[in-house]
């Protein structure tokens, strides 16, 4: 593939889902980070009450909504191949005002699972902020980021 080449178009630039049929099985990792950040008041009523709302416990359920969408990440995303995960690890953790939400997702297989690592890390964040607005409107949902992936032919990559 020309570098200048979008995958997901055909010649004509007809969108189009790529035929992994003819790629090797390999084992493929992707590790995405989000942040979810409180304002100081919220931050502090937050932990004050143990990471839970009226609805719950915030950070397992997080976890649970973040592993659920990263095994449908290819009925959100249009080109997305179905994957059957090995596994989806969503570790959240609070550092001051912010929770830190990582998602690393691993399977032997054709196409990489970027994907399914940013999808898990953004409904987790999500799910925070929906449990949370009660605390506060001022949340934000920031850096959604892939910070590696390995295996493919394209390799291994990291964040700088």
């Amino acid at each position: 593939m020309a570098a200048n080449r979008f995958t997901h178009l055909d010649d004509r630039g007809t969108p189009r889902m790529v035929d992994v049929g003819g790629k090797a099985v390999t084992r493929r990792t992707a590790h995405a980070q989000a942040r979810v950040g409180f304002p100081p008041d919220a931050a502090r009523v937050f932990a004050e009450n143990d990471y839970a709302t009226a609805k719950g416990p915030v950070f397992h359920t997080a976890i649970v909504a973040g592993v659920l969408a990263a095994k449908r990440t290819h009925e959100l995303i249009p080109f997305c191949h179905p994957l059957g995960l090995e596994d989806c690890n969503i570790a959240v953790n609070m550092r001051g005002d912010e929770a830190i939400v990582d998602c690393r997702v691993s399977l032997h297989g054709q196409t990489g699972v970027e994907m399914e690592a940013l999808t898990g890390a953004s409904v987790a964040a999500l799910t925070i902020y929906d449990m949370c607005k009660s605390l506060s409107k001022g949340i934000v949902i920031r850096e959604l980021r892939l910070l590696e992936k390995t295996g493919g032919k394209s390799g291994d990559w990291r964040a700088t």
